[in-house]
């Protein structure tokens, strides 16, 4: 296998008195998916902070191509090639699609004061786009507001392909979707792959997470509890993880000594 993109090594991050991440370690490849699958206080949350730049770790490395960066800011990791999808995902609902895939980055035409937005060529670069991603909207510009929540996360993904990431990183893609609309996002995670984009999908859903990972880092409390590639996976062995592992079977012996 290459050399990963991305690599973590025995990160760990505190918050004043409470201890967030505690040695985990992470490697993400070019056209490969890992997925970070935890409940909530997992720690899922800092990770996502400290790979997007908004945290520094306390201790650890972080290795963009083989060598150590400290990424400063969200900027400074954006432009290492390093895209966050949020969850809650910064749009502008009544502006167009094509508006919102160039929101902050629009293209020009002519200099200085009789410089104007190119819209035509920021139309067709967004329906080419997201045509090359699978896709398929019937109009740009319609406000971005009126598709839903999958398709919205399709647009974000597409963006975040075209504007150069090699790491995109979806921050829980799926939570607050239908079965229709999260299998819509789980398949242009899979062309995000097939680009060769390395992804890093954060998730609590095991079912959601299989179809499309090759790797798997299970947190548990800010610590890592499960680390294996899909081979070793199944629904069952994420599940027992995520909800205890040896603490759970150990807590229902004593229960049953009650």
């Amino acid at each position: 296998m290459n050399a990963p993109l991305l690599k973590l090594t025995g990160v760990g991050k505190t918050h004043g008195n409470v201890i967030s991440l505690t040695d985990v370690d992470l490697e993400v490849h070019a056209g490969s998916v890992t997925c970070v699958l935890g409940d909530n206080g997992a720690g899922k949350s800092t990770l996502i902070g400290i790979i997007s730049g908004n945290h520094a770790p306390d201790s650890g490395t972080l290795e963009i191509d083989g060598i150590p960066t400290r990424l400063s800011s969200p900027r400074q990791a954006l432009e290492r090639g390093i895209a966050t999808v949020y969850q809650d995902l910064a749009v502008v609902p009544l502006m167009p699609i094509w508006r919102n895939f160039f929101l902050g980055q629009e293209l020009t035409r002519g200099w200085g004061p009789l410089s104007r937005l190119d819209i035509a060529t920021m139309r067709e670069i967004t329906r080419r786009e997201l045509a090359g991603m699978g896709i398929d909207l019937r109009d740009v510009d319609q406000p971005i507001g009126t598709l839903s929540g999958g398709e919205r996360q399709s647009v974000a993904i597409a963006r975040a392909v075209y504007f150069g990431a090699r790491i995109l990183m979806l921050d829980e893609p799926t939570a607050a979707l239908g079965v229709k609309q999260s299998a819509l996002v789980l398949r242009h995670i899979r062309h995000a792959r097939e680009r060769g984009l390395g992804v890093i999908f954060i998730t609590h859903n095991p079912r959601h997470a299989m179809p499309v990972a090759d790797r798997f880092l299970i947190l548990g409390r800010g610590r890592t509890i499960g680390a294996f590639p899909r081979e070793e996976a199944s629904i069952e062995r994420i599940t027992a993880l995520m909800a205890g592992g040896d603490e759970l079977d150990e807590l229902l012996r004593e229960l049953d000594q009650d």
